[in-house]
């Protein structure tokens, strides 16, 4: 049980970025087919609302602590920054560039997370200590690997009838407009995520009810979204969907994709800290590249396995600083106990 105790919000992790890495290659090709991006958030939205709401009156109707107006604020924005606005601004980034950059992309999230906790004092960075060492050294190889992902392709593996296309050989279709617009959109999109992380950490401090908490969030980003979606955009037409993958992303991204991930991702912050669940982020990227190699047929390049390496090492070593960290802190008060009774 301890073994389990200990690991489960690892595994939990990996479980919720296997199900993003699924969910991410569907809205890819939904959007591509012509979805409305904004219908996809608010409809997604709306299916995690109704998907959360049942499980948090069966748990939390005795034991829901008081809403205040602080508290509504606090979800408010919690919503916009963890659901409506960074789903809007991946997907923006999605349909104008592709699904291995965005997802190529979103590993810095990590890194923001890091440095944005580190700014808020919710996190502590010694340079002299191994766990400080282990979460710079990291950050810089998560950092470096995301680079090689995005910029490096290399010589194709395995299957050898696709040839490397690197950027500077793509001319004005790499550097158009568009993906530059993508690019932005993505950088948006992953700095408002990062910044949920530590937001999330203290709104579950402020209102302890998980499941509450995750469903009022759904509720509270399904109406910015609708706001969004109504203020920007004209006719009923848009909000029919028909065919079976739109009705499959939207109730497996509402369902899965945002109920169960986001109120796992929100335990796991709550038990390790926002640094530690948004460190798994760049294993969705590994995810998605093994899917569509193994399913969709893709070709898999050096860069990508470089940089997938490098990733995996600095996932190792931030984590192995957070871990010690977490038991150099464990210990202190144990080593206080001894020495209050020696005396």
């Amino acid at each position: 049980m301890a073994c389990w105790r200990e690991w489960r919000p690892s595994l939990l992790m990996l479980a919720v970025d296997i199900i993003f890495a699924a969910m991410n290659i569907m809205i890819k090709k939904v959007i591509d087919e012509g979805l409305n991006r904004l219908v996809l958030v608010t409809l997604r939205q709306l299916v995690a609302t109704l998907f959360m709401a049942p499980i948090a009156y069966m748990h939390e109707r005795k034991t829901r602590p008081k809403l205040t107006m602080e508290i509504c604020i606090y979800l408010f924005f919690s919503a916009m920054l963890g659901a409506s606005l960074t789903q809007y601004l991946f997907y923006l980034g999605l349909e104008y560039t592709s699904a291995t950059f965005a997802c190529a992309f979103l590993n810095i999230a990590p890194v923001l997370t890091f440095l944005i906790s580190l700014a808020l004092q919710m996190e502590s960075l010694n340079l002299k200590s191994k766990a400080g060492t282990g979460k710079a050294l990291g950050t810089l190889l998560c950092l470096i690997g995301v680079f090689v992902l995005t910029f490096y392709k290399g010589a194709p593996l395995g299957n050898t009838s696709h040839q490397s296309i690197l950027p500077a050989q793509q001319g004005t279709n790499y550097y158009s407009r568009k993906w530059l617009m993508g690019s932005i959109t993505l950088l948006a999109g992953c700095l408002c995520w990062s910044s949920w992380f530590p937001l999330q950490s203290k709104v579950g401090k402020k209102y302890p009810a998980i499941y509450s908490c995750t469903a009022l969030i759904f509720f509270l980003s399904f109406l910015q979204a609708a706001a969004l979606t109504m203020a920007t955009q004209r006719g009923l037409s848009i909000w029919i969907v028909k065919k079976k993958l739109e009705i499959a992303t939207v109730l497996f991204s509402g369902s899965l994709g945002s109920g169960l991930c986001f109120l796992a991702m929100s335990w796991c912050v709550e038990q390790r800290g926002p640094v530690f669940t948004a460190a798994f982020t760049p294993l969705v990227q590994i995810i998605v590249a093994a899917i569509d190699f193994a399913i969709l047929h893709e070709q898999i390049f050096l860069g990508s396995v470089l940089g997938s390496v490098l990733v995996i090492a600095g996932l190792y070593s931030l984590l192995w600083g957070k871990n010690k960290e977490a038991h150099s802190s464990a210990a202190k008060p144990a080593e206080a106990r001894i020495g209050d009774n020696q005396v």
